[in-house]
């Protein structure tokens, strides 16, 4: 596996490994699940909410928290517990959510601190 692999605008500032988004979108895309593959991109909606929460001076732990919250509905947990199983985890289908979550709203994050929409100290650039 090549875990240097990330998607478009990831710094790895916050996620440190994106292999398991990799491979979630893999095994999505091999069932057919284009409709997860979309939900796990990043919309144009996904950066509006995070200039408005930005905009709040929220900290980077509190604006991961409510964007983690935004994309648990957006992940398949059984694809991506089969994600974890495939790198050698093995781990409950709502963990694997959860972290999937997490990997989502860390690049949303760094994505965003690319498009200058925040720092990493939670606040609009100036």
């Amino acid at each position: 596996m090549d875990s240097s692999w990330s998607p478009p605008f990831a710094s790895r500032e916050l996620i440190n490994d994106y292999e398991p988004l990799r491979v979630y979108l893999e095994i999505a895309k091999s069932r057919g699940r284009e409709d997860l593959v979309e939900r796990a991109l990043l919309s144009q909606e996904d950066f509006t909410l995070l200039s408005d929460l930005a905009k709040r001076g929220l900290s980077v732990l509190d604006l991961m928290e409510a964007l983690k919250s935004r994309f648990m509905e957006r992940v398949d947990g059984d694809i991506a517990r089969e994600a974890f199983k495939a790198l050698g985890l093995n781990v409950s289908s709502d963990f694997a959510r959860e972290r999937l979550a997490y990997i989502l709203a860390g690049w949303l994050l760094e994505a965003g601190k690319h498009w200058r929409i925040l720092s990493f100290k939670g606040l609009p650039p100036s």
